[in-house]
Parts: C-alpha cells; structure tokens; sequence
C-alpha cells in the first residue's frame, strides 16, 4: 500500500516504527566500557522506501532510537520524490514556513521547515532544477528560496543532487 511522505513524515513514532526494521548493535569506538558492553545503537530501516538511518553516538538506546527516528523523518523528506503540486496557488506546506509578507522564514527546527523543504525540492525537480523557475512560481526571489534552502547542509546536498539530475552545476 502506497502512503505519500507527508503521512509518514507526521505519523507517530509507534506508527512510523511499525513500518520499520530496527536492529540494535554495539557501536565501536570511544564512550568508555559501557559502549562496548550494551547494545545501544539503533538502525533503523524503513520498510516501504528503503530509507536506512543510523544512530549510535548516546550510551542510550533510547536516545539513539529517538535520534533515529528523527534521522528518517529527514530523509523521507529529503529523498523521497513526489510528483510537484499542480496549479498557481503556493502549496500549503510552503504557506506554513512563510511570514505574513509571503517571504520563506521557518528555521530548520521550525515544524513547517521539513514539509516545506520536501514540496520545495519537488518543484525544484519539476522545473529542471532551474531556481530562478522555482522562486517565480513561489512568488518570491532567488535570493529567498537560496536563503531557506543553505540553512541546512543535507538539504543543500538534496538541491545540488537533483541539479545533477538535471545537468545543472551545483550551487555553492
């Protein structure tokens, strides 16, 4: 059964985990004799994408499965492609990661910014990568969509992958 990203992406972490393979081992390196002798890493693999995320740097499997968790509702967003919103209207994810003045503000711990930087990237592949394409159809500036997206490094990493794509030159 198919489920889009934004359903997965807000699902609790009981639900999210149902979906999930989740495989705990002992994480080398330092953290002391406590590291090596309980198994609190945590890797997490998403059944239905395929998504795969790590996380060992706590001494808690309960902090690393937390961390996990969050780690995979990033790269649902970031990875997983959807086909771009139809229409004029700026989608209502983008609306929620803009101030009043319709300009991108929503930090990168802001609930809205993950949705918002998921529809962003898949109108970013509809319009071959191109930005100025994409800030005219958000009704902004390069500027503006360049600002929202470099806030995050994985994220910028998503934007010059799907430039690639599109035989684009990465942005810097």
């Amino acid at each position: 059964m198919f489920m889009n990203r934004l359903i997965w992406f807000h699902q609790s972490d009981e639900l999210l985990l149902r979906d999930c393979e989740v495989d705990t081992y002992r994480a080398s390196g330092p953290g002391g004799q406590k590291r090596n002798k309980t198994s609190s890493a945590v890797r997490i693999r998403h059944k239905p994408s395929g998504l795969i995320v790590i996380a060992e740097e706590s001494r808690s499997q309960h902090e690393n499965k937390s961390k996990a968790l969050r780690r995979l509702r990033k790269a649902i967003c970031l990875k997983i492609r959807e086909p771009a919103p139809s229409g004029e209207d700026i989608p209502g994810e983008i609306l929620a990661a803009m101030d009043s003045g319709g300009k991108l503000t929503a930090g990168k711990k802001h609930p809205a910014f993950l949705p918002a930087i998921a529809v962003i990237l898949d109108m970013l592949d509809a319009h071959q990568a191109k930005v100025s394409d994409l800030a005219k159809s958000l009704q902004g500036t390069t500027a503006m969509v360049v600002g929202f997206l470099k806030q995050d490094d994985k994220v910028w990493e998503a934007v010059n992958q799907i430039r690639q794509k599109h035989g684009q030159h990465p942005l810097y």
